[in-house]
Order: C-alpha cells, then sequence, then structure tokens
C-alpha cells in the first residue's frame, strides 16, 4: 500500500517531510505513527493505513507535493497478530491497556525506548509519563558499553528530482464519474539535514532553512503590518471577583465538567458580549465593502513546539463557561500530538492572544487578518490601587486591543476595551449565563 502526502486543505499544494518516527526495513502496526509532514499551516503526524514491512522513497528534510508517495507498506509481510486468549497472562494485561498518549509515544521515539524496556505503574500496567522520564534517567547513567544497541541504516537521499504524485487510471471495475486531477506543480526539494547536522555551521553560528509554518507566520505578519492601518489602545481589569469565583465553583466545576474553570472563558464571553455591543469590531473589509458578521467565531492563539497557531471556538456565544474550557484543552491537545486540522484554523471574527502565559507584562498583539481587531491578554500582577479613596492591593491585568483603524475608530476601541474591563470585574452575569 502506497504511503501518499494528504490532502490537509485547497490551498496547501506541498509539504515537507519533517521526521521519519520508522526505518527503512521496520515492521509496522496498523495506525502506528511512521513520518511527521508539516506545511505552511499545520504539522500532522500521519499514521499507517495497514500493519506490513515498510519501504521509505522520501528521505526526511525532502519537500514534496499533496499526493506525491513517499513510502510503501507491504501488507504480505504483516506481523502475526497475537490475541489476548494465547498471550501470556502479563502480555495479555498489557494489551487490554488502552494505547498510551501520542505525547508519550514522541518521547519513546526520541529516546529510542521501547514498552518492554518499561514496567508500567498505572491502572493496569499502562506506562505513564513518570515511568518514561525514570527510565530515560536510568540510561543516561548507564555505561556506553551496556546500553541497549540501536540499529543505524545508512541515511537516504534527498530525491535529486522533484516528488510529485503519479496518477494512475483508476480500475476497470470502478469508474468514478468526472474525474478532475489537479495539476500539482513541481516542488524542489530541500537538502536533506537534520537537527545533528544544520544546512550550514561555522564557528558560533549555523544556518537553517525556517519551516513551512514559520515562513507562513512571517508573511502573514509582515502583511498584517503593511495592509492595515493598526493601532494599540490599553486599559487595565482587576481580576478579584474572577479569582474569587474561580475559587469558589473550582471544585464544582471539577466534578460536574470535569476541567478546572480557567480565566480565558471568562474573556472569551466578555468580548461577545462587547462584540454584540460593537459590531464594527467584529467585521471586517472586503474590496469596498465592510462585512458585519453576525456570528461569533473566536480564535484563541496558542504556542506550540512548531510556532504559534490560532484555533477557532466556532459559535462561542452558543457554549456555556465549560464548554469553552474544554473547547481550548481539546486543541492544545491536538496541537501537542499534531493532530490539528485545517478546518480547526479556518475563518475567525475576532482573535485573543494571552501573551501572561509567559510571564508578558504589556504588549501589542499583531491583526489576524482579515480580522479588525485582536485582544492581548497579559500576566496577573498584585499591584497597590486606589479604591473608595484608599490603597489596596489587588491582582491586575493590564489589557491591550489593537485594531484596524480604517473601520474601527478610536472612540469605539476604546470603549470596547472599557466594555471588557467591566465584564471582567463584574463577571457574575457571565457566571450565570455560562
Amino acid at each position: 500500500m502506497d504511503i501518499k502526502i494528504p490532502e490537509v486543505g485547497e490551498s496547501v499544494r506541498e509539504a515537507l517531510l519533517a521526521k521519519w518516527f520508522k526505518k527503512n526495513g521496520d515492521i509496522v502496526k496498523r495506525d502506528e505513527p511512521l513520518c511527521e509532514i508539516e506545511t505552511d499551516k499545520i504539522t500532522l503526524d500521519l499514521n499507517a493505513d495497514v500493519a506490513g514491512l515498510l519501504t521509505i522513497s522520501v528521505a526526511e528534510g525532502a519537500t514534496v507535493a499533496v499526493g506525491a508517495v513517499i513510502g510503501v507498506i507491504d501488507e504480505s509481510t504483516a506481523a502475526p497478530e497475537v490475541s489476548a486468549a494465547t498471550a501470556t497472562p502479563g502480555l495479555a494485561e498489557k494489551l487490554a491497556v488502552p494505547s498510551s498518549s501520542p505525547s508519550l509515544r514522541r518521547e519513546m521515539r526520541e529516546h529510542n525506548i521501547t514498552p518492554d524496556e518499561i514496567e508500567g505503574s498505572g491502572k493496569g500496567g499502562r506506562i505513564t509519563l513518570d515511568d518514561l522520564f525514570s527510565r530515560i534517567e536510568e540510561k543516561s547513567k548507564m555505561p556506553p558499553s551496556s546500553r541497549p544497541a540501536v540499529p543505524v541504516e545508512p541515511a537516504l537521499s534527498a530525491p535529486e528530482h522533484p516528488v510529485v504524485p503519479s496518477v494512475e487510471a483508476p480500475p476497470t471495475d470502478i469508474q468514478p464519474a468526472n474525474v478532475l486531477v489537479p495539476d500539482v506543480p513541481p516542488v524542489q526539494p530541500l537538502s536533506v539535514h537534520t537537527e545533528q547536522t544544520p544546512v550550514y555551521s561555522s564557528g558560533r553560528e549555523e544556518r537553517r532553512p525556517m519551516s513551512p509554518l514559520r515562513k507562513r507566520v512571517a508573511e502573514r505578519l509582515v502583511a498584517a503590518r503593511q495592509q492595515t492601518a493598526m493601532l494599540t489602545t490599553f486599559n487595565e481589569a482587576d481580576l478579584s471577583h474572577v479569582k474569587s469565583l474561580r475559587s469558589t465553583y473550582h471544585e464544582h466545576f471539577l466534578q460536574r465538567h470535569g476541567i478546572a474553570l480557567g480565566f480565558m472563558p471568562f474573556f472569551v464571553k466578555a468580548c461577545i458580549e462587547a462584540l454584540r455591543e460593537f459590531p464594527q469590531v467584529n467585521a471586517s473589509i472586503d474590496g469596498d465593502d465592510i462585512v458585519y458578521h453576525h456570528y461569533y467565531d473566536i480564535g484563541i492563539a496558542i504556542g506550540g513546539d512548531k510556532g504559534l497557531v490560532v484555533p477557532v471556538v466556532r459559535n462561542a456565544d452558543r457554549f456555556k463557561l465549560y464548554e469553552i474550557d474544554q473547547a481550548i484543552s481539546a486543541f492544545v491537545e491536538k496541537i501537542k500530538s499534531n493532530q490539528l486540522n485545517i478546518s480547526d484554523l479556518e475563518g475567525g471574527t475576532f482573535t485573543i492572544s494571552n501573551g501572561g502565559v509567559y510571564g508578558s507584562m504589556l504588549s501589542t498583539p499583531i491583526l489576524n487578518p482579515p480580522q479588525s481587531a485582536v485582544l492581548g491578554m497579559h500576566a496577573i500582577q498584585d499591584r497597590p490601587v486606589v479604591r473608595d479613596g484608599q490603597i489596596v492591593i489587588r491582582p491586575m491585568m493590564y489589557l491591550a486591543l489593537s485594531y484596524d483603524h480604517r473601520i474601527i475608530d478610536g472612540r469605539e476601541a476604546v470603549g470596547f476595551l472599557k466594555k471588557i474591563k467591566e465584564y471582567i470585574e463584574e463577571p457574575e452575569e457571565l457566571l450565570l449565563e455560562g
């Protein structure tokens, strides 16, 4: 069975084959991760559709067209299935255990550790991250001669010619109507390189090619500066009431919804209510027209290993607080496991970026065109403020709203941000709604 670069979106025509998790000649199992590919929008893992012998035809570092064949799985040499009934008790128990998380499997691959080397301490013998880290630490203390040997295979070279998909006639017994084969332009492969062997290194500096995702981010950031009239206005919010509500309802939310109540749902709800009152902020420019969106698709900027991505919570106005938290948590897990889809990133009418998770005190978030505004959250700090003529210490957060001055006037931008401040400082209404 051919392994092909999948279609991940209409605008994506090529992908970087970033990493093979398996070696040429390995026996692979069905649904086992084979390789990691990067596009200008997302990073994702390709899993085996069938079990069998893997033959790799395209090396790491090559840029290949969507639909191109990068390897083959020979199903005739698949490993024999071991049933739980005939397996030894220990093995049967392990077979019954749910599969480990993608992040754990990734760590095991990167450290050349197999499940057989680890004694799981989780339920039913399941391997936990603590078990894995203990094994990594144990291996690091072993003398080189006693460490398990890792087979080394000759590296594949990047193809001399662009890797493009071959188009074959459909089988005679299957004749789909109106089959359209898109023209795919030749794509020059990148030279093969790894983290251990940079493309260029001299003394105390080295040069590496930008990943497709990083290049796309760079292009959009420059375009946002050049194609919009971006300004930023600032305010600050007292989070005393929000923190008090989170503390009061923490156990309730955890027991009822299986998730702790975070800060982000309050800000999503506050933004939606403010957008209702200031529809210009939820609008966008299309040529000479202003398009007013009467729905609320809120983008949440999330930093991943490969760069910043902005998945969208669609129709967020219909979500309760815990549902917003669950949606964001699901996106975070997707990003960690390289399972984010193009559909998760498309659209969006307004974006929220939280630099506070990195300790940022104040910043000017950049627009995410064609959206006309973005809210920047920052770190919560105890600061002295005046309340009723008295100096008191309160948990304060600076807020920043960057907006496109072509469509949003300063009065509207300031009023919008003040409205968010009011909802955050008096959040009871938001909690009752969610």
